[in-house]
């Protein structure tokens, strides 16, 4: 017997490994980076995603879901591309904000397209899902905004 709510629980599940990317993307710039501020505010971006990841989890599991765990393979496949680019540029900060921004341009995407999804869906399951989806993606946004301004802020200084 097939779940009913199956297509929603796809789309979160997606959103959970995009979440997971995050968090892990966001506690290697952490580790990356010297500036205490920025190392901060890496830190806060990572338990948040973390509690994004979570609350889909959540959902998934009240839709009857088995919810995702792990990062994406597409994920981890980019941040060793970004790895091993970082050994021949440097790791210093205006590269890691690149990078994090780069990562947050995927994820914005990924919710702007998950949303659009859930909309044409139109299940009463898609509804909550849609709500929560909703509140995450303004989160992805000012992460997205506040990481270009530093980044625009750091290529300043340079």
């Amino acid at each position: 017997m097939s779940n009913p709510n199956e297509d929603v629980i796809k789309v979160l599940n997606n959103l959970i490994e995009y979440s997971k990317d995050g968090q892990k993307g966001f506690k290697e710039s952490a580790d990356d980076v010297k500036n205490p501020q920025l190392k901060a505010f890496f830190v806060q971006r990572e338990v948040e995603c973390g509690q994004a990841a979570a609350e889909l989890q959540a959902e998934v599991r009240h839709l009857g879901g088995d919810p995702e765990t792990s990062t994406s393979f597409s994920g981890d496949l980019h941040r060793g591309w970004l790895n091993l680019k970082a050994v021949f540029t440097g790791k210093d900060e205006e590269a890691v904000l690149n990078t994090v921004e780069e990562g947050e341009d995927h994820a914005l995407k990924a919710y702007k397209d998950a949303r659009e999804k859930l909309v044409k869906l139109n299940v009463p399951a898609a509804a909550n899902a849609l709500t929560l989806v909703d509140k995450q993606l303004q989160g992805v946004q000012r992460n997205h905004d506040q990481v270009k301004a530093l980044r625009n802020a750091a290529r300043a200084r340079s």
